[in-house]
């Protein structure tokens, strides 16, 4: 009877020890979770701050690109010399403005490599001026006016805008069937 009794002692200290051990796994367990818990509130305030900072970055790419203007449909040798001298004599011709200072320009460049001799399609062309005056009185004539088209040229010129900006502005036009047929 003594030997059954401090069987079921021994028994008995063993089942303890795995309580306890299983208690500390738990609360270690528990602990962990909680952490991630909290991990888990933090998130939807940096998913709300990560929006606010990209607003921010979409705010500072437009801002740094207000004082330039896209040209669109100007022949590829039409003054690809010296861009910058052609538009400073040329902007005025074709848009019939008058500035109060000769125009300046800080950088004036076609976007993407040259097209094969003899393509008609040509690049757009960006310009970066120094007065941002030039850019708001070039900007309200084509606003006013509607696109210049001297000498039978379709030229277009629109204000910079970011990404974002444009497709806030200009929204693509919703798919139709032949995009289900031919994606873009």
């Amino acid at each position: 009877m003594d030997a059954n009794i401090s069987a079921l002692i021994a028994e008995t200290k063993t089942i303890r020890q795995d309580i306890d051990r299983f208690q500390l796994r738990v609360q270690g367990l528990e602990q962990r979770v909680a952490t991630v818990e909290d991990h888990l509130n933090v998130m939807p305030d940096c998913g709300q701050e990560l929006l606010f900072l990209c607003s921010k970055v979409v705010d500072l790419e437009d801002r740094s690109r207000r004082n330039k203007v896209s040209f669109y449909g100007f022949p590829e040798q039409q003054g690809d010399t010296n861009i910058a001298m052609f538009f400073s004599q040329a902007l005025p011709v074709i848009t019939g403005l008058t500035f109060d200072r000769p125009l300046e320009f800080q950088r004036v460049h076609r976007m993407g490599p040259k097209h094969p001799e003899g393509s008609a399609r040509s690049h757009p062309i960006i310009t970066c001026f120094l007065r941002h005056e030039q850019v708001r009185q070039l900007l309200t004539e084509v606003h006013t006016h509607g696109p210049y088209s001297p000498e039978g040229l379709g030229i277009h010129m629109s204000a910079d805008f970011s990404k974002e900006t444009n497709d806030q502005l200009f929204p693509p036009p919703p798919p139709t069937s032949r995009h289900k047929i031919w994606p873009l």
